[in-house]
């Protein structure tokens, strides 16, 4: 998806402008700025603690930010707001005794919808997400994989126009995990701006058309999983196996060389001369792979998070003037 510049006063997009949050002295969300845009899936990503949780809050106005903003449509989100987005909280938002098909109707009239179309949605979603057996079960007699698809159905049932989503992944086997991924493609595709966090990065980057990484309250890097791959060192797997180990020390754009099995993985600066590489192995070795190797959004994400007083970095897409 190609990252469009962020014009202030979007009319498309849930936008978090310089917001913080403090509790006592501990400072849970510095200055965060980012946007979700209509028809994207956007990855919210970070260690246990690092804000994705409080900002969810305060874009549902759960929470108030002590500075900042979050603008749908252009406009604070506000209580009539609040009533055409749907949120999955990553605690169990439901009643545990209440009836599954019971509940489903009372949160959609909840949010303005009519019994009759009330109705007609439970029965949509329960289907769809593979729990409408269950309909008439108490949310407690139910797994928690199923109490998770019935989690999802009550942020489906009202039609929202946002979707805010907590670990929605949570518990789920692979094939609720498809069933889930698909219906995030749906709605993005019906032009919904969907946000979720997970712990599953490789999940986040297989459905997810841009990603943001959060660190102790901070947004460190942000755009699409190409973009920040961008930002990684460039590595070159060289399988020669007759080689003799440190083959490609000192070659001119060599930073570094480690072994994997018969290969040597190198890393190497953006302007090496990776045809001077190739001849380099072949007098050495017979060469049986020459592969540029792209870091995944794990290997990303942990370069990140653990690099020594991480400063955050330009966020593709971010609100003009905002600090990260």
């Amino acid at each position: 998806m190609t990252d469009a510049p962020y014009r202030a006063g979007s009319s498309d997009a849930l936008v978090i402008d310089d917001v913080s949050k403090r509790y006592g002295r501990q400072v849970a969300l510095d200055h965060l700025s980012f946007e979700v845009r209509a028809g994207e899936i956007f990855g919210f990503v970070g260690s246990n603690g690092a804000g994705k949780t409080t900002t969810m809050r305060i874009a549902l106005g759960v929470l108030a930010a002590d500075a900042g903003r979050v603008t749908w449509r252009g406009e604070p989100v506000t209580l009539a707001t609040r009533r055409r987005i749907g949120y999955m909280p990553e605690e169990r938002g439901l009643y545990p005794t209440m009836r599954v098909g019971e509940q489903l109707r009372y949160f959609a009239q909840l949010h303005g919808v009519g019994r009759a179309r009330s109705a007609e949605a439970v029965t949509r979603w329960l289907t769809r997400l593979g729990v409408e057996e269950r309909r008439n079960d108490t949310v407690h007699a139910l797994s928690l994989g199923n109490q998770q698809r019935v989690q999802l159905a009550a942020a489906l049932v009202h039609d929202p126009e946002v979707l805010v989503l907590d670990e929605p992944f949570s518990g789920l086997d692979p094939v609720a995990v498809d069933v889930m991924s698909q219906v995030l493609r749906d709605k993005a595709a019906a032009g919904v701006p969907v946000i979720f966090s997970s712990h599953q990065l490789e999940l986040v980057e297989r459905l997810c058309d841009r990603v943001g990484i959060v660190q102790r309250g901070r947004m460190v890097a942000c755009g699409t999983v190409d973009e920040l791959r961008g930002t990684a060192p460039r590595r070159l797997l060289v399988d020669a196996p007759a080689a003799p180990p440190g083959w490609a020390d000192g070659l001119p754009g060599v930073v570094g060389s480690a072994r994997r099995g018969s290969a040597t993985l190198l890393g190497v600066t953006p302007d090496v001369d990776d045809q001077l590489l190739l001849r380099a192995a072949l007098a050495e070795s017979p060469v049986h792979a020459f592969t540029w190797e792209r870091p995944s959004l794990v290997e990303l994400f942990r370069s990140v998070v653990t690099a020594p007083g991480a400063a955050p970095a330009p966020a593709a897409g971010q609100p003009a003037g905002a600090r990260a």
